[in-house]
């Protein structure tokens, strides 16, 4: 359109290099200095990108078609994902607010004892952050944590950064934690394997966390503390809540349980009937049947309406008012889901600027760790502007844009699993994370830095360690 040219008299002739490091510098500025939320930066900067690609194109500069494409890349996302992401915070919120969490919780310690209460708490982190935001498993679970150190007399530390590291392990790498999920999505990965390579993934990384944690504890003796807020007292009949008051184990845990059982059989089923060797026959209806109830909307659909049944339930609120408990985690999902919508534009804006060519021309023939790239991409992105979801998506879509339709050289899922501990690494002050781990784990800020952000960031490193090893044994898996 010739009056849109108007704008750009001259050819922008920048690489694809520079259109990168001006957006990403842009998303940093954006987001840690000015303080725009992460939806509109991540947009302008989408934008940016295709503007100053098409202005240093030959040819006819359409910067309307090409903003066009940034709308259309954020609408597809939010199509993919949305529904997903909304259903996901209904059984979180809905596990909150009914008791359920807590009774996990409960269930687990009194499993472990107190003796390993710190396992048992770091094991309801890993298990409750994939369904419910990482924010909200911080706030349930680390007044728990105080409140074991004040009955058991043992200092706090050590079940606070158990507790968190369990949690930042499965929001990094599990679905349906919404970084994950948007990523496993981008790169075509099987859910079921994603979960299930997420969980047995993050294993070493908990082991490591369990150490660092009582090596921490060891050297900075941090007594339960009362918090702003909340007293010693409030929060000692907080944790002396009796179990009359909430739902039993295996009603608890069902809408977490389903869902997963539900995507279990569905993927199980397809990876035995593309195996080479025969496979027991099943009618085409139970087949049907299966990969229905197996999609992960439906699966999770169901997990939704046992956890919103069981909130009901326990606070006695009648089906009339049932859907009141639905506002509030559709409050939060909407946010999530327009910051993943808008990282996906981003993505697919920097994909369409030819980022993968230059690149590729760059090395010259020269072999590339994708793995190591995508997590280095993630730890940047995360250090500089703070929150682990932008870093995730955004550091999957330049990944993906240098790899081009050449792929990784690995498969998908490693790099799934890079950017996911990247994200998790240099927790500090411009992360709202950090801030909950001092203040509700009763930390200064002194004592957080000095322990959280150094355990944080040792879990990452761990986590990659262990992907480059695995990927470079394995870098073809079968799935």
């Amino acid at each position: 359109m010739p009056q849109m040219a108007i704008l750009f008299p001259a050819p922008l002739a920048l690489s694809p290099f520079a259109i990168l490091a001006l957006s990403v510098a842009f998303i940093v500025a954006a987001i840690a200095l000015l303080r725009v939320h992460a939806f509109f930066a991540l947009m302008i900067a989408a934008v940016m990108v295709v503007v100053l690609s098409a202005a240093g194109s030959p040819g006819p500069h359409n910067y309307v078609q090409a903003i066009g494409s940034v709308t259309s890349a954020f609408g597809s996302a939010a199509g993919m994902l949305g529904f997903t992401l909304a259903l996901a915070a209904v059984i979180g919120i809905s596990l909150m607010e009914s008791g359920s969490a807590e009774k996990i919780v409960r269930c687990l310690i009194a499993a472990f004892g107190e003796g390993n209460a710190a396992v048992a708490l770091m094991v309801c982190g890993f298990l409750l952050s994939a369904p419910v935001f990482i924010d909200t498993v911080f706030m349930l679970l680390l007044p728990i944590a105080r409140a074991l150190s004040l009955r058991t007399g043992k200092n706090c530390l050590l079940y606070v950064l158990a507790t968190c590291c369990g949690a930042i392990i499965t929001n990094g790498t599990v679905p349906p934690a919404p970084g994950p999920l948007f990523v496993a999505d981008h790169l075509k990965i099987n859910l079921f394997v994603a979960i299930l390579s997420g969980a047995v993934f993050g294993i070493i990384p908990a082991v490591g966390a369990i150490l660092g944690a009582r090596w921490f504890n060891a050297r900075m003796p941090i007594p339960a503390r009362a918090t702003r807020g909340e007293s010693l007292e409030t929060l000692a009949a907080t944790a002396g809540r009796p179990d009359s008051d909430l739902p039993g184990f295996w009603v608890a845990i069902a809408p977490i349980l389903t869902p997963f059982i539900l995507i279990a059989a569905t993927s199980t089923l397809g990876i035995l009937r593309s195996l080479p060797f025969s496979t027991p026959h099943l009618p085409p209806r139970v087949v049907t049947a299966i990969g229905f109830l197996g999609d992960k909307n439906v699966a999770l659909m169901i997990g939704a309406v046992i956890a919103v049944s069981t909130n009901v339930r326990r606070r006695k609120l009648g089906w009339r008012r049932a859907g009141t408990v639905l506002g509030a985690p559709l409050e939060m999902a909407a946010m999530i889901i327009l910051i993943i919508s808008a990282g996906s534009a981003y993505g697919e804006s920097i994909k369409g600027a030819g980022l993968g060519e230059a690149v590729r021309a760059a090395a010259a023939g020269h072999a590339i760790s994708y793995v190591f790239v995508a997590w280095l991409l993630a730890v940047v992105l995360r250090g500089a502007q703070g929150s682990a979801t932008v870093a995730m998506i955004a550091a999957t879509g330049i990944v993906s844009s240098m790899a081009g339709p050449a792929g990784f050289g690995v498969h998908p899922l490693y790099i799934l699993l890079a950017v996911g501990y990247g994200s998790k690494a240099l927790s500090w002050m411009n992360d709202a994370g950090f801030w909950l781990v001092s203040r509700v784990g009763g930390l200064t800020q002194g004592e957080a830095l000095r322990s959280w952000s150094i355990l944080a960031t040792a879990v990452s490193v761990i986590g990659l360690a262990e992907i480059l090893v695995v990927s470079s044994i394995w870098p073809n898996l079968p799935f």
